[in-house]
Parts: structure tokens; C-alpha cells; sequence
């Protein structure tokens, strides 16, 4: 099952070879658990899950709940073009003791929300885990109106949970629209952090270049240190705002700000962003504001 707080959701590390890279893929797991996470996920945007096989989605699976070894909830993104495919991948997500699935919708084609609602019905309908869906229509192409949402939850009494992609006023709304009945998680690498936690967030779901210090400030936050989590967000912000200009930016610049911190090499696997000098200067310059990877409070 989740818990409220901040979850990671991890990058793919590749070789030079632009195979899967198992120890890279471990290091970033210690270093997540490190920081304080309340969670791991794995194969969403950030994991670069249209390039993976379905043998390298299974693989990262089982080598994810391998390395967390229970010690923090682990939920995997559900991706495939079809119901039968992300049923299966739900199968292998299951035998891999997921605690959670976090549905996408599928890339194939734009359609209407019933047609979305049916094939998320269908998904949900396979299994008995707790289901969230990935509502990032800026980022996917399509996705659900906060009424769509309240429908589908109705529904299902194992959809529990959303990641959302939105900004705080966008959270606000989804939050009131389906009752509080909800956990809503916000993604976008953090940015608004603390007018989505004033929005009624439960956590976060975000890639892990900045998540120790994303922990950091839902804690003050919760803790009541509401000023002293404002200042420590407005710190960070400026690093926030460099990866997230973009899925590619992010998997370009965000993989490697942290990489830098993490102590790792980064081997893209084509088609991909390619970095610039001048980028890579900004990366260092972050990873240096940002100080090395350890629970900040």
C-alpha cells in the first residue's frame, strides 16, 4: 500500500552499450531509501518506458522490489498500447510484489474520456492492488477532466490513488471534484511543492534529482515549519525549473544532475536530448547548489 510523503520514481541508467545498467540502477534505489523516501516507483516518463522492451519492463521490476527489499512500498507504472498488454505487464507487476500500479493511459491514438474510462475500467478490473491513474494530458496527450476522474473512481473501489501533473489551482479542483475520497500525488519534479501540499496533496511522485530535499519539505511543512518549508523550496526552485521544461529536458538534464550527485555516468539510449556544454555547466552549477545526496533535516 502507499504512504503519504514523497515517492521516487526512477530514471532507466543505460551502458555504453545502451543496455540496462544493473548496478547504476541499485545505486539510485540506496540513494533514494537514503533520503527518506516514503516510496520507490519505476517505469514511468521518467524511466524512459517507451524505450524499454517488455522483457526490460520485467526486469526492472523484479530488480526494483529486489534492491528495496520491502523496506519502502514499490509501485510500477502500467504501460502498453493495448488492455491485454498492460494486463500482462500487470501480472508481472504483481509477481514482482508491487504495493501499488499507476495506469497510463495508452499512446495509440487521442479518443474520448469514455474511451479512456472503459480501458482503464478493463485494467483495474484484473487486479485487486490499490490503482492510480497518470493524469498528465500536457505531457501524454490525453488524459481526464477532473469529472472523468470522480466517474472512474466510483467505479472502482481499488482506485485509491492519482498521479497527477498539474498545477496547484488544477489540484485543488480534482481534490474537491472527487470528495477528498482520493490520495492525490503531484509530479512536474516538484514545482508549487508547498501550494500543492496547501491544496490537500498527500505526496509527491517525482523523479529523484532533487527528492531528498522534496522530503525535507514536506516534512517542515507537515511538521507545521510552514515558513521555514517556503524558504527551503525557494531554494531548490531554480533547479526545479531547469529539468522540467520538458520529458526530454528532464531525461537529458534531470538524469544527470542526479548522476552528478549520485557519483554515476550517463549513457543516453538514442533518440535523445543530447546535452550541450553550456547545459552541462548549468548541471554542475545545480548539483553544487544542491550539495550531496542525505536527509536534509
Amino acid at each position: 500500500m502507499t504512504e503519504p510523503g514523497v515517492h521516487a520514481i526512477l530514471y532507466a541508467f543505460f551502458d555504453a552499450e545502451e543496455r540496462l545498467d544493473r548496478a547504476a540502477m541499485r545505486r539510485q534505489v540506496e540513494v533514494c531509501l537514503e533520503a527518506g523516501v516514503a516510496g520507490i516507483a519505476a517505469l514511468g516518463l521518467a524511466t524512459e518506458v517507451a524505450k524499454l522492451s517488455f522483457d526490460e519492463r520485467r526486469a526492472v521490476m523484479d530488480w526494483v522490489a529486489e534492491d528495496v527489499g520491502g523496506r519502502v512500498p514499490v509501485g510500477f507504472t502500467i504501460f502498453g498500447p493495448s488492455v491485454a498488454e498492460q494486463v500482462a505487464m500487470v501480472r508481472a507487476a504483481e509477481a514482482a510484489g508491487a504495493g501499488w500500479l499507476i495506469l497510463q493511459p495508452p499512446a495509440a491514438g487521442n479518443y474520448g474520456a469514455g474511451e479512456y474510462l472503459d480501458f482503464f475500467s478493463r485494467v483495474m478490473d484484473a487486479t485487486a492492488l490499490p490503482v492510480a491513474i497518470q493524469n498528465a494530458p500536457q505531457y501524454l496527450g490525453r488524459g481526464l477532466a477532473a469529472d472523468d476522474v470522480a466517474r472512474l473512481m466510483r467505479r472502482h473501489a481499488n482506485m485509491t490513488l492519482i498521479k497527477a501533473e498539474g498545477s496547484a489551482v488544477e489540484i485543488e479542483r480534482l481534490i474537491a471534484t472527487t470528495e477528498g475520497k482520493l490520495r492525490v500525488f503531484n509530479g512536474r519534479g516538484g514545482l508549487e511543492i508547498i501550494d500543492s501540499l496547501r491544496a490537500g496533496c498527500s505526496g509527491f511522485l517525482l523523479a529523484p534529482d532533487a527528492v531528498d530535499h522534496a522530503v525535507a519539505i514536506q516534512r517542515l511543512y507537515q511538521a507545521g515549519d510552514e515558513a521555514v518549508a517556503t524558504a527551503s523550496y525557494a531554494r531548490v526552485a531554480p533547479s526545479i525549473v531547469f529539468v522540467m521544461q520538458s520529458i526530454e529536458t528532464l531525461i537529458c538534464y534531470g538524469k544527470r544532475l542526479f548522476a552528478a550527485r549520485a557519483g554515476l555516468a550517463v549513457h543516453d539510449r538514442a533518440p535523445a536530448l543530447r546535452p550541450t556544454e553550456f547545459g552541462l555547466d548549468l548541471v554542475a552549477r545545480h548539483a553544487a547548489a544542491l550539495g550531496p545526496f542525505g536527509p536534509k533535516d
